[in-house]
């Protein structure tokens, strides 16, 4: 019933892209009348079928029946209905959760026409065949093939809709398409609309595939682009992605998925400013068809500037244009298509400025030819690919200003750069960020110099290829030709190829800066935790003296103070230190770095070398404190330690650092982690988003215990936000633990598509919940509402319903599942139930040495590809099913990356000599260089050309040959430069 309007839509379709993808060349010959202005419209005039209601009714009586589908009850040992990996390559959650947050409107076709290319592109293939589809467009095609056969499940609901719904403001231009999803009340599938991302505008059909783009500039394949922006536009988070999805993604790993969403975030940031720019100018009246098609061509913002800049409000137009407003440009059309007829004398008016004289017309004419040349897309192309094979090289020099206004020891800092001069192809990221500092603070004078043989050769191209005139022309035009070559060259297109090379410069060296942050922090947040010991937390201090606290195993404050070490009371307060250790059973002191850490290192290390704090075996340890101050006077740190002074909270922040890093550190702000460089002068909303990613990411792949964790840690978790986590903890304080991962589907505000988002990586540990249940049973009666029963664990807790909901929930039973403490997603527990019975393992070996002699047997014997086959599932969902069920309960793979270095010595800068060979710890990595903590007071850098790829570890992969904070190094002293406190450093290898 429904193929012949799809075939249909499909033809249209195919005329609207011939149409948009139209050669920039019309640009010079397009003519720019006021009917044409007033008659545009951005891609509405072709008129709609009465198919789009359709859609739109199904979409409106299909999505609560899917939706109750959906529902599934607590006793059911089936989890929740998922979509198969094999029926799609996008894979969604049928859940509509933000379905009343839709924005509603017209639908445009140009959207729909995007949207459905966008989203079709890689749903036509199953998993096993993901690697086939190297062209959206052909898989595109091909399901719209299949479709086109597919019988719907009720057609009277599809016929009956299009003469219900006839208000043109339920149409929906935000929402991704129609897709089909099976369920067990429907085989043959039910369209569902995906709640929609509304980070970017659609509205605008650029001249130019996003897919196409994408794979350009991230070199990324065309079919894995395609996924990446289906699997965002469906609201995945990259830990989700990264973990579940890996086939769909060609196992790219979290640090290139996010660079690829930036680069996405930076297209839609196009469309929607090209968008916007079309309606302004269309507003004021002044869109033309060329002017249009110069906009659709702009991939980047620099390319838009350079088109609208004249159109701007206030703007008193260019020079073309006011030579457009005097009539010339007849004339200037008529020079290049048939120059034989142009008479400029004709033209000659005396009592009209600018056409009183041959030499105005000649100019006005220059002038409209050199805005023809510079705006023209094939002219633009060949320029640039024309600076890519010459020596562009940027430059920047002392700039002439008072000594007044800049602080001489400013000028010093830029002392490499007063006479810099480098090609932009080997320039390195920090020195373009060291030179935009400068150039900021009106230190520097920055210049990109292109050679002028790139000018002789592109004006010989012009001439004899794209702007040659059609016929003879006469010298003096000729001459006219050549004058607006060599304008549009000088006053126009070199200042685009100077803005776009810094903007590309600028922008690569934010990003790798950025990157490079994101790194280090993901490196100090993945530090080895140090389990099962008393520590004893130092902030240094001399005035107000060190403040010390005392922490248990599990984190609780067993002890405060403060002592003055350095105001010559140290003999005394050491008594008093001694009998905190002892008393306590502490063995380890974790010292902050601030003030007068070296001082305390020193006071402690000397007490240790005399053995004085006998019989314990006393180690210690620095640690970074950056940032705790903030978190000591912080509304979180007051809720979490009320009452205690904001100096000792920091001392607890420092202990409990070394204690679980992960857990401490997601309470302070990234960015004042301070493992960055030049992080004040990129762009901060990048800066956020990429951190805050790395959190999530960090979060997300250790893993909580839903029953024990803090709301600070589960609100970085993948899918849930603030208000989510805290809707978790009231949930937990007024029902109990949670018994298992389904329970979240009861949380307020956590939808399915939230909780298909974060139940990989919310654990519940089975040991709590036995022990909670057998509390529960000794009592014999209701605590906090959960009643108990003998053979099914516990029962649902008796919240305040209605009364039908109630009496349902009444016969329903909970039961603890052992693989909600495995990073198995729900949505492939049946796959595992089935691995488990191949393999001959129950649930309740899981993570013990017989489940993974089993298992390793198994596979030896069928091999993980053929498993997965007979799963009927993809290889990497097999072998997270495979590590889920191995590992022990108490995995953690931080425990892979490494721990504090404990120390019961101290060096001097003066005992160091040249070559001597250290150990020590990387403090930060920039891109110069990495600083390593040797133990002397001051950190050591290694210069990036001395860190190679053989002296890296090569049991541990490395996206770069970056180095990360915490990472253990071995390193000979290269340079030691007293006065100004510099030491130069060679890695000799990676512990």
């Amino acid at each position: 019933m429904s193929s012949l309007p799809r075939r249909a839509k499909t033809k249209v379709q195919t005329v609207i892209s011939k149409d948009e993808f139209s050669s920039f060349s019309e640009l010079s010959s397009a003519s720019e009348d006021d009917k044409e202005d007033s008659a545009w419209e951005p891609q509405k005039k072709v008129p709609r079928s009465r198919k789009p209601p359709v859609s739109k009714v199904a979409k409106a009586k299909r999505v609560p029946r899917v939706k109750n589908t959906l529902q599934i009850s607590d006793g059911s040992e089936d989890m929740a209905v998922k979509e198969e990996l094999n029926n799609s390559i996008a894979i969604a959650d049928v859940g509509l959760e933000d379905k009343n947050k839709l924005e509603t409107g017209q639908t445009l076709k140009t959207a729909k026409t995007k949207r459905k290319n966008s989203a079709q592109s890689p749903s036509a293939q199953r998993a096993k065949k993901l690697k086939t589809d190297e062209e959206p467009n052909k898989a595109s095609s091909f399901e719209s093939r299949n479709n086109s056969t597919e019988t719907p499940c009720t057609s009277a609901t599809w016929e009956g809709g299009c003469k219900e719904e006839e208000n043109k403001d339920d149409f929906t231009c935000d929402q991704s398409p129609l897709k089909k999803v099976k369920t067990e009340a429907c085989p043959q599938g039910q369209p569902v609309r995906f709640p929609a991302n509304t980070s970017h505008i659609e509205e605008v059909e650029m001249n130019w595939d996003i897919v196409q783009v994408l794979s350009e500039r991230t070199d990324i394949e065309l079919w894995v682009c395609a996924n990446i922006i289906r699997l965002f536009n469906d609201d995945n988070t990259i830990p989700f992605i990264v973990r579940y999805r890996k086939e769909l993604i060609n196992n790219l790993d979290a640090d290139s998925l996010r660079e690829v969403q930036q680069t996405l975030e930076e297209l839609w940031a196009v469309e929607k400013k090209a968008y916007s720019t079309i309606q302004k100018i269309k507003k004021e009246g002044k869109m033309s068809e060329c002017l249009l098609k110069a906009l659709l061509n702009c991939k980047t913002f620099e390319e838009l500037e350079h088109v609208s800049a004249p159109y701007k409000t206030g703007s008193k137009g260019t020079k073309a244009q006011r030579a457009k407003q005097l009539g010339l440009e007849g004339a200037a059309k008529t020079l290049l298509e048939n120059p034989g007829e142009l008479n400029l004398l004709s033209y000659i008016k005396p009592n009209v400025k600018g056409l009183s004289a041959l030499q105005d017309i000649e100019t006005g004419v220059q002038h409209i030819l050199a805005d023809m040349i510079a705006k023209d897309k094939d002219t633009l192309d060949f320029i640039r690919k024309l600076c890519q094979d010459r020596y562009i090289h940027i430059q920047s020099s002392l700039a002439k200003v008072s000594s007044k206004k800049v602080n001489e020891k400013d000028v010093d800092k830029f002392q490499l750069y007063q006479n810099f001069s480098c090609n932009i192809r080997n320039i390195q990221h920090h020195q373009i960020l060291a030179i935009n500092r400068g150039e900021n603070l009106k230190i520097l004078t920055v210049k990109v110099n292109i050679p002028d043989e790139v000018k002789i050769e592109f004006c010989r191209w012009c001439i004899q290829n794209r702007w040659r005139p059609r016929g003879f022309a006469r010298p003096e035009l000729m001459k006219i030709l050549y004058n607006s070559l060599d304008d549009s060259f000088k006053r126009l297109i070199y200042p685009l190829l100077c803005r776009e090379f810094r903007a590309k410069l600028t922008s690569d060296a934010e990003k790798e800066s950025v990157m490079m942050f994101g790194r280090n922090l993901r490196q100090l947040l993945l530090t080895s935790p140090v389990p099962g010991r008393t520590l004893m937390g130092v902030d240094p201090g001399f005035k107000h003296g060190c403040k010390l606290a005392v922490i248990s195993p599990t984190s609780q404050i067993l002890h405060t103070d403060v002592v003055y070490l350095h105001c010559g009371q140290g003999f005394r307060e050491a008594e008093k230190i001694k009998r905190l250790l002892l008393n306590f059973n502490c063995s380890t002191v974790v010292i902050g770095n601030g003030t007068a850490c070296r001082e305390t290192e020193a006071y402690f290390a000397d007490l240790i070398m005399q053995n004085y704090f006998a019989p314990l075996d006393v180690v210690y340890c620095i640690v970074s404190e950056a940032g705790a101050s903030i978190y000591s006077v912080s509304p979180e740190a007051n809720k979490e330690m009320p009452g205690l002074d904001p100096n000792l909270r920091s001392a607890v922040s420092i202990a409990r650092r070394v204690q679980d890093p992960l857990a401490e550190l997601v309470k302070i702000e990234p960015k004042h982690i301070g493992v960055g460089m030049y992080q004040h002068d990129v762009s901060q909303t990048l800066l956020k988003a990429t951190l805050d990613s790395v959190v999530e990411e960090c979060v997300s792949f250790v893993g909580v215990d839903i029953n024990i964790c803090s709301e600070v840690l589960l609100r970085h978790i993948a899918g849930l936000n603030a208000n989510r986590a805290k809707n978790i903890i009231e949930w937990r304080e007024k029902n109990g633990p949670f018994i298992n991962r389904e329970q979240l589907k009861k949380v307020k505000g956590l939808g399915p598509k939230s909780f298909q988002q974060c139940a990989g990586f919310i654990r519940v540990n089975q040991d709590y919940i036995r022990t909670f249940c057998s509390q529960q049973t000794e009592s014999g009666g209701e605590t906090q509402g959960v009643a108990v029963t003998a053979s099914a664990g516990v029962e649902v807790p008796n919240e305040k319903q209605g009364k039908k909901r109630s009496k349902t929930a009444v016969n329903v039973v909970l039961k603890p599942n052992p693989l909600d403490q495995t990073c198995i997603h729900p949505e492939s527990y049946d796959i595992a139930m089935r691995f488990l019975s191949f393999v001959g393992g129950t649930l309740y070996e899981i993570g013990k040495p017989e489940m993974q002699q089993k298992i390793n047997s198994f596979l030896d014997k069928e091999g993980i590809e053929k498993t997965a086959e007979r799963l009927q599932t993809t290889v990497h969902t097999l072998q997270i099913i495979v590590d889920g069920l191995s590992q022990p309960e108490s995995f953690d793979f931080r425990t892979d990356f490494d721990k504090p270095d404990f120390k019961r010595s101290i060096v001097c800068l003066e005992d160091l000599q040249v070559g001597t060979v250290l150990t020590g710890k990387v403090e930060n990595a920039t891109l110069f260089g990495i600083f390593v903590d040797i133990g002397v007071g001051r950190s050591g850098l290694i210069p990036i050309r001395n860190v190679t790829e053989a002296k890296l570890s090569k049991t541990k992969k490395r996206r770069s040959l970056g180095l990360g904070p915490g990472e253990r190094v071995e390193v000979r002293v290269l340079n030691i430069d007293i006065p100004r406190s510099r030491i130069t450093l060679d890695l000799i290898r990676v512990l």
